[in-house]
């Protein structure tokens, strides 16, 4: 029978023993990846999943009650709230967020998909290469589809009239775009969007753009928010914007400082360097103009 001093020595080595255990490693905490925007593989490329903070504020698919008396299949394009429909059997739809293109280039008025592509090649467009040749000239030839494709995924042509009107319903890897007016006048969706409306949408389906009676008809006014994104027009959007303003300011402000500073520190750490090399020379009876400059080494470790 184990005698009480040994079992008290015993418990005694084993708190000893767990108080010098190494402390349990935290387990990494994965971003939580919104359903639907999961990485995914897709004929020989990797697409990664998007990232939880380019999907808030709305931006994720859903499906929605819709109001409007387009027929189902259709596809309705909202520029001014930055929204595509898909018009679904009893008044529902599949709202997707979108990028538009720029003031003037967005696609206007209707026409038909008459053209579906995966994994699309890309040219430039005349208009582009004429306003844009710092931008587009060295693609004047075209580009294969895949990753670094401005089409992304999935791309669906826009005709009208029998003629493709140069505008596309497509793919992008720039995540952060989605709900800006930045493209050149397509229509631009998340990957994972895109190749959701792919399948969803058939030859010939209609294609509508909203104009501003239309939208402000369906949607209610809408506002670029303080870092370019379409979000209602309310009093609490207007007062965030005010303040995303002034952090926005504040924030660019303190870069500027910051960059001052350093590029002082910096210049400060040349001189010192200089005054050291020409130091040298001097008691090796180099004369200045003859003195070797300072390693680039040396200097590149002064402008870091």
């Amino acid at each position: 029978m184990t005698s009480p001093v040994l079992r008290i020595m015993a418990l005694l080595a084993l708190s000893i023993l767990a108080a010098c255990a190494a402390p349990k490693a935290e387990e990494p905490q994965l971003p939580v990846i919104t359903p639907g925007y999961e990485a995914v593989e897709d004929e020989g490329f990797f697409i990664e999943a998007v990232e939880p903070q380019h999907l808030a504020g709305g931006q994720a698919r859903v499906e929605v009650d819709y109001a409007g008396d387009e027929k189902p299949g259709t596809i309705v394009v909202d520029t001014f709230a930055r929204r595509l429909y898909f018009v679904l059997e009893g008044n529902r739809a599949i709202r997707y967020a979108i990028a538009v293109g720029r003031e003037g280039l967005a696609f206007r008025g209707s026409g038909v998909i008459g053209r579906k592509e995966k994994w699309p090649s890309w040219q430039p467009t005349a208009n582009m290469l004429r306003t844009r040749p710092d931008l587009y000239a060295e693609y004047a030839g075209g580009r294969a589809g895949g990753l670094d494709n401005p089409l992304g995924a999935r791309a669906m042509y826009l005709y009208r009239g029998g003629r493709d009107s140069m505008f596309r319903i497509h793919g992008t890897i720039q995540n952060s775009s989605i709900g800006h007016a930045t493209s050149a006048g397509c229509i631009r969706l998340f990957n994972q969007d895109a190749m959701d409306l792919f399948e969803r949408v058939e030859m010939g389906a209609r294609v509508k753009v909203r104009s501003l009676e239309e939208s402000l008809e369906a949607e209610g006014p809408y506002m670029e928010d303080a870092y370019g994104r379409a979000v209602p027009d309310t009093p609490v959007n207007v007062a965030k914007k005010a303040a995303d303003l002034i952090a926005i300011a504040e924030e660019e402000a303190r870069r500027v400082e910051q960059e001052a500073i350093a590029a002082e520190q910096a210049a400060l750490e040349f001189e010192k360097a200089e005054k050291k090399r020409l130091a040298k020379c001097r008691r090796q009876g180099i004369a200045p103009a003859d003195c070797p400059p300072a390693p680039q080494t040396v200097l590149a470790g002064i402008s870091q």
